[in-house]
């Protein structure tokens, strides 16, 4: 029975109206919510066959509203109409399962293909459910109906959107979709009963679907993840993947994967995450004045002394004067490479480095200024680390901020008895990633302003920090596909946390 039952949600009446008129000109059977909580209440009562609603609505908008219709049929259909520019919100609602999404105004034409493609999904899932619910009893049952129902799965295959690849009992390759072509960039000949499962995926990937076969009593349908794919010409694309595995009389007979690829929707995320950032710093820019200001005006008194120096013939001012100068001029580098930092995107540059000496040569750098403050700095460093594949100038500029940051927490400490102290370890945990630690017992901080270490514009030093010092590093340690973690208590110290992964194919070298 095809599709014809469509509710209709929106705040804006005309709109409701205008859009059944034209969708029960086209023979559809319409329902009405002008909210949404009315349409949820008309949803679970009338059970529509898709759901057009619209994305801004006061009180339950429409990312609600789809989230509550997932949670109560996992297999509706939900169309959002969301407005040019909205690009974080339709991201959103395609993560939550929306099936389609057109732009305000609606058109005709945009309307009757998002509802054609919603009504295809519905048709596609009911035959799909059909023909694949106890299908080792029809497999036996229905012996004579073998070769009809082969060539409507082999058409459905053909069609479909996602990359589908089925491995026989040996993990043969014996079914590879054009979609599969077009995203392996393999032809059909080539892979077809030639390539096995672990020359076609990754090994991570082999691996996970070789143990989904292995789990015939717990685990048939393996859910929904997310990994990259190397192609044949060495590109990674990044895709979804869910997988079924089939027996027949108990026996694993063979397994059917399923890929989608998130290329597209990874870049408007990446675009998203780029214009946040941009936002960010205009926004730290245009705060940056007392900062310049304060930096202004020691570039000027430094230049005053220097010109007494001169007049006078006095070395000792000329000395002074200059290294005020210097110091100025290095906060001016400072925040002109932290500005520069955050606003671009960087890929790391990955090379064979050694991080013990890596915190070695931080130690080093700051331990004579440290000790002038009466902090002393200390590592703490695991010898079975040796070489790693990592970006060392990642690793480097994070730590010296956070070392730098730690001393100065031990000089706000108002515990004047307390030996102050920094320690630098480095460790394997126990997911097998590479960390890096700053540990100091200087003052801590408030649960507030831990909330806000990482936001822009925020400095716990007053009008001695811009706030971009932890912003950059979060920044750097994120593009290394690593993490930075906190933990902290007022009036005892805080401990700083870098976790990087490891890159397998330097694994055996070390």
């Amino acid at each position: 029975m095809s599709p014809n039952k469509i509710l209709i949600v929106d705040d804006e009446e005309i709109i409701v109206r205008l859009l059944s008129i034209s969708l029960r000109s086209d023979g559809y059977e319409t329902l009405s919510a002008y909210n949404g909580e009315q349409g949820f209440e008309i949803f679970k009562s009338q059970s529509p066959d898709i759901v057009i609603t619209d994305i801004k609505m006061p009180g339950m908008d429409g990312l609600e509203l789809l989230k509550k219709i997932k949670e109560t049929d996992t297999d509706s259909e939900v169309i959002i109409v969301t407005g040019h520019g909205d690009i974080d919100s339709t991201i959103t609602a395609l993560q939550y399962g929306a099936s389609d999404f057109i732009n305000k105004p609606v058109r005709d034409e945009s309307l009757a293909i998002a509802l054609e493609r919603a009504k295809a999904k519905i048709e596609i899932r009911e035959k799909l459910k059909e023909y694949t619910e106890n299908l080792e009893e029809k497999i036996q049952e229905a012996t004579n109906e073998i070769r009809r129902h082969s060539n409507f799965e082999r058409l459905l295959i053909k069609s479909s959107n996602d990359a589908i690849v089925a491995f026989d009992q040996d993990w043969k390759v014996v079914v590879f979709n054009p979609e599969a072509v077009k995203m392996f960039g393999y032809t059909a000949k080539q892979i077809l009963n030639q390539f096995t499962i672990d020359a076609l995926y990754p090994p991570e990937i082999a691996a996970v679907f070789k143990l989904q076969a292995q789990k015939e009593n717990n685990q048939k349908t393996l859910p929904w993840g997310e990994c990259f794919l190397k192609t044949h010409d060495g590109r990674n694309i990044p895709v979804r993947y869910a997988s079924n595995v089939l027996h027949e009389n108990g026996q694993f007979v063979g397994t059917v994967n399923f890929f989608h690829d998130l290329t597209e929707i990874k870049r408007l995320e990446k675009e998203l995450l780029q214009a946040e950032r941009l936002a960010a710093v205009g926004q730290t820019v245009s705060g940056l004045a007392h900062y310049v200001k304060n930096i202004l005006i020691g570039l000027k008194g430094g230049s005053y002394v220097v010109d007494v120096g001169i007049q006078k013939n006095n070395t000792r001012k000329l000395i002074s004067g200059w290294n005020t100068i210097k110091n100025n001029i290095r906060r001016v580098s400072d925040l002109t490479q932290d500005l520069l930092t955050y606003s671009k995107n960087r890929e790391p540059e990955f090379q064979v480095c050694e991080p013990n000496k890596i915190v070695e040569d931080v130690i080093s750098l700051v331990t004579d200024f440290a000790a002038s403050k009466k902090v002393e700095i200390k590592g703490d460093l695991d010898p079975s680390i040796t070489r790693i594949t990592a970006d060392p100038k990642t690793i480097h500029r994070s730590l010296l901020n956070l070392v730098t940051n730690a001393i100065d927490a031990c000089l706000e400490d108002e515990n004047m008895l307390k030996k102050h102290e920094v320690i630098l370890k480095t460790y394997i945990d126990q997911n097998n990633l590479y960390c890096f630690e700053v540990n100091d017992n200087g003052c801590g901080m408030s649960e507030e302003t831990q909330k806000q270490l990482f936001s822009p514009m925020f400095s716990s030093k007053g009008g001695r920090g811009t706030g971009l010092g932890l912003l950059v590093t979060g920044k750097l340690v994120e593009e290394h596909k690593g993490s930075i973690d906190v933990e902290t208590w007022q009036g005892v110290g805080s401990i700083f946390t870098i976790r990087l992964p490891q890159i397998e194919s330097i694994a055996g070298e070390q």
